[in-house]
């Protein structure tokens, strides 16, 4: 594992058009993550955290400020750049799960793995869906999943390549109680095997909790100190 932040935002402004004219998103961010640590970002909605993950996996161009991702510039790079970065060293999950509907589980697993190079790829996709409890819905499409089934494959996807860095953004946000805490439980148990560091947007308090860190956001910025669980 390197010493190297996998994380470092400065100075981030996120300013987009609008019919009405710019929308500032982010006002002058700063976020530094070290390598392991759980940062959760919380905060109403409209207050930037989305965009925030948007901005710090290189899927969105800040306006201004500078974005280090694994020690690199992501201002010095165009989007293939921004993605071969990302690729096998950092991962996303989202709400809405985004599986592929015309992909099995295992299917959907083994993709990245594969466009990758990785080797053995459907049998890594395999043993990190067992990890999951999804052993037997190896055949299955999202269509025949439950909500909490689709996400623990989105989460399989995720760190089956084991990366250096995991951002979630509201990753149990469609599902119920029963099945959110269980995949509070699994990201955390299996972040922690990767020995990953997390990013995560959430709404839940609890599942903030969880977290080493929480950075709370308001009109997009940092609005208090960060707070340090157990501290």
């Amino acid at each position: 594992m390197t010493d190297v932040a996998p994380l470092a935002l400065s100075s981030v402004v996120l300013t987009l058009p609008s019919a009405a004219g710019p929308v500032n998103i982010l006002r002058g961010v700063d976020l530094h993550v070290t390598p392991g640590e759980r940062v959760a970002i919380v905060g109403p909605s409209g207050s930037g955290k989305s965009s925030l993950i948007s901005v710090a996996a290189g899927l969105e161009r800040p306006t201004a400020g500078t974005v280090s991702l694994f020690g690199q510039d992501l201002a010095k790079l165009d989007e293939d750049g921004r993605a071969r970065l990302r690729r096998g060293r950092a991962a996303l999950v989202f709400q809405s799960f985004h599986l592929l509907p015309n992909m099995t589980a295992e299917e959907n697993v083994a993709a990245p793995l594969e466009i990758a190079r990785a080797p053995n790829a459907l049998v890594t996709a395999r043993d990190w869906l067992a990890k999951v409890g999804l052993s037997s819905r190896l055949t299955h499409y999202p269509h025949q999943l439950s909500g909490g089934e689709q996400q623990r494959v989105a989460l399989a996807r995720a760190l089956a390549a084991r990366p250096i860095l995991l951002f979630a953004d509201e990753p149990t946000g469609n599902l119920d109680s029963r099945n959110a805490a269980s995949v509070a439980d699994l990201m955390f148990a299996l972040v922690a095997e990767c020995g990953a560091a997390l990013v995560m947007v959430t709404h839940d308090p609890v599942l903030a909790q969880r977290a080493d860190r929480i950075i709370r956001m308001a009109d997009g910025k940092v609005v208090e100190a960060p707070v340090e669980i157990g501290a």
